[in-house]
């Protein structure tokens, strides 16, 4: 009979000193993840000791804090196949197998002679050859989830190092979970499942019909997600007896139950599905990683005992560690180097394709459910899976550093625009704030010069720490958020008829990329909004002309008047220049404020050219809308404009204002 008040008790003690050991983690660089294991552990008679971690969670309550652990399991293999993308591999099919393949056979191979040397660890009465595959596969294993959110931390997911990363880990989780698959069938087949011992081979054809039937039947479910214009409870609710049905089917096949959440997973729709699985992880998530996760490596960490290692046990250890990290970073390595990736990037790939973290700890567990590994052998395991994830920051920082990722990140954009404009104008914007503002004043810098364009970055700061569990979904989502919202814009570049181009993701360093960009766009003008945190650095980096808009511009559609200062600082003539070409560009009123004989004959000019001016200054009333002002940088302006757009003095007779006019 089991006491319900230790079990709830037990519950929050897990849940408080998981997410301090994940805080820590993540403040040293560690992935959180690699904290909560480690609480985990640390709850165990590693540091209790046997006495006092008994005390803490007696074996009558383990049994159900078993059951809240293989919950949390399905729910986390769910999302591992929810997450992994197939398109990742897409133009890179051909390294991304050459690495996988090659990071596979190497550690599986170096592991079953190793687990050979070490047969005299594996559980009393388990098979060699059974336990030698198991040790083979364990030390294949690449964790997708834990390498996707190390790149994205890094922003390495935006550079050709990081994209190869990503489609090299998502073709090895394909096939390094199929190999354990069917050392698992093999391992434990016989006695594991509940049917008789022929079923098992049904798994396959199970595997298939999933593919190939149930796969497209759940194409409805995106259909149902548009009709409702949210994720209803019988949505959720058909997800969840997917999930809790296939788990089931392939534990009755003996294959083992988190297979079936893995591959329910992935045959979920992902062909304009973004938002429908970003729901299902944010409903599913939480309650996951926040209580079921922790139980599981709270479990995990009751049959860790680093404390009862002999010293013999540590020479093992060295070469468990040895075999885990050379096999998988040399078998990556060389698999890269086949296929023509350079030498620093396929150091960087066997770095990354070294990191096993929670996934590792998973197949381990399922090892010694399945009675193949001891107790001291299951130790050292969980030791290499934390050893091997953790090193991988600290080595990519050395291999990779920080930098170089931003100047990739920026060449990669610059590849991405193409090198056909001879003008482009660089356009900082930001969420909450009516960029087309913006693009009315970058289009109006370019005076109708062609070819030409403008390069719209909305680049914002990522506002939290990536965990693995918490899904990558949230911040895809708020990608293609703000690319959604630059649509607009692209579409005004449509009707002006300049291309409009969008850089829009998250940075944990803003102010970084955004310089790292403009030195490699070197764009010939650049417009951003006063507010912004990084004007003042951008501004001071940059040689081209920059035009800073005062948040409270007017909007693109209320019919404001432009109101150009002249003055005599050296900016007069630029200021009245760039606020004839907006007007023009709105197909508004020019006013021209200043005193002397200077301003009064460029009024003259302008009206000769056809410019709508106001001859005297409108009194604002308290539904005006308030004007767009251009002047020189020391003036109070609206707009601001550092240097002079034109380097000889203005001749306004001379000059085409229109939007398919000559640059002046």
């Amino acid at each position: 009979m089991y006491d319900i008040t230790v079990i709830l008790a037990q519950l929050a003690l897990i849940i408080v000193v998981a997410r301090l050991a994940g805080l820590a983690a993540g403040r040293v660089g560690i992935p959180p993840v690699v904290g909560e294991i480690i609480a985990g552990v640390l709850l165990g008679p590693s540091l209790l000791g046997a006495d006092l971690s008994e005390q803490l969670f007696p074996l009558d309550t383990q049994p159900y804090l078993q059951l809240l652990a293989s919950i949390g399991l399905v729910l986390f293999m769910f999302v591992v196949g929810l997450e992994l993308d197939v398109s990742l591999v897409k133009g890179r099919g051909r390294v991304a197998a050459s690495v996988s393949i090659a990071s596979i056979l190497l550690p599986f191979t170096m592991g079953f002679f190793l687990a050979l040397a070490l047969k005299d660890l594996r559980f009393a009465g388990a098979d060699v050859v059974p336990f030698a595959l198991f040790i083979g596969a364990a030390m294949s294993i690449t964790a997708f989830p834990v390498l996707a959110r190390i790149l994205t931390d890094r922003r390495m997911h935006r550079t050709e190092t990081g994209g190869l990363a990503l489609a090299c880990a998502a073709t090895d989780d394909v096939l390094a979970w199929t190999m354990l698959a069917v050392v698992i069938g093999v391992a434990g087949g016989e006695g594991h499942g509940h049917g008789p011992d022929w079923i098992i081979y049904l798994a396959i054809p199970f595997a298939l019909v999933a593919i190939f039937v149930v796969r497209p039947v759940l194409t409805r479910l995106t259909s149902m997600y548009r009709k409702a214009g949210e994720l209803t409870p019988s949505i959720l609710s058909i997800v969840l007896v997917g999930i809790l049905l296939f788990s089931a089917a392939t534990e009755y096949l003996g294959v083992h139950f988190i297979f079936g959440a893995f591959l329910f997973g992935a045959i979920l729709p992902h062909e304009d599905a973004a938002q429908l699985r970003h729901e299902i992880l944010v409903r599913l998530e939480q309650i996951s990683v926040l209580l079921l996760l922790p139980v599981f490596f709270l479990v995990a960490g009751l049959g860790v005992d680093i404390r009862g290692l002999s010293g013999e046990n540590f020479l093992q250890l060295v070469a468990i560690l040895a075999v885990a990290i050379v096999g998988k970073y040399v078998g990556a390595y060389l698999g890269a180097r086949s296929a023509g990736v350079p030498h620093w990037q396929a150091n960087s790939l066997g770095i990354l394709m070294n990191t096993r973290g929670l996934t590792e700890i998973v197949i381990l567990t399922v090892g010694k459910e399945l009675h193949l590994l001891s107790d001291e052998l299951f130790t050292m395991m969980v030791v290499m899976a934390l050893v091997t994830t953790i090193m991988t920051g600290p080595l990519l920082n050395l291999a990779y550093p920080r930098r170089r990722v931003a100047r990739d990140i920026a060449e990669a954009e610059r590849a991405a625009l193409g090198e056909e404009a001879v003008d482009r104008v660089l356009v900082l914007a930001r969420d909450g704030h009516d960029n087309q503002v913006l693009l009315d004043v970058a289009a109006a810098a370019l005076a109708g010069a062609r070819p030409a364009e403008i390069v719209v970055a909305e680049i914002t700061l990522q506002g939290r720490a990536l965990e693995v569990g918490s899904g990558m979904s949230l911040d895809l989502a708020e990608m293609a958020e703000a690319m959604g919202r630059q649509q607009v814009l692209v579409r005004r570049g449509e009707e002006i008829g300049i291309p409009v181009r969008v850089i829009a993701h998250p940075s944990g360093d803003v102010e970084g990329d955004l310089l790292e960009l403009v030195d490699v766009l070197q764009p010939q003008g650049l417009v951003v909004w006063s507010d912004d945190p990084a004007e003042e650095a951008v501004r001071a980096a940059n040689e081209s002309p920059v035009v800073i808009v005062a948040a409270g511009a007017a909007a693109p559609d209320v019919d404001a008047r432009v109101v150009a200062h002249w003055t005599g600082d050296g900016n007069g003539d630029a200021a009245v220049l760039l606020g004839a070409r907006l007007a023009v560009a709105r197909g508004v009123s020019l006013e021209v404020r200043g005193d002397g004989r200077r301003p009064a004959g460029v009024r003259s000019q302008l009206q000769e050219r056809g410019i709508p001016l106001l001859d005297g200054t409108p009194e604002d009333g308290p539904l005006a809308a308030p004007p767009i002002e251009v002047a020189g940088l020391s003036g109070a302006a609206v707009i601001r404009v550092r240097a002079e757009l034109d380097a000889a003095p203005v001749d306004f007779a001379a000059v085409e204002l229109g939007a398919t006019t000559a640059r002046g």
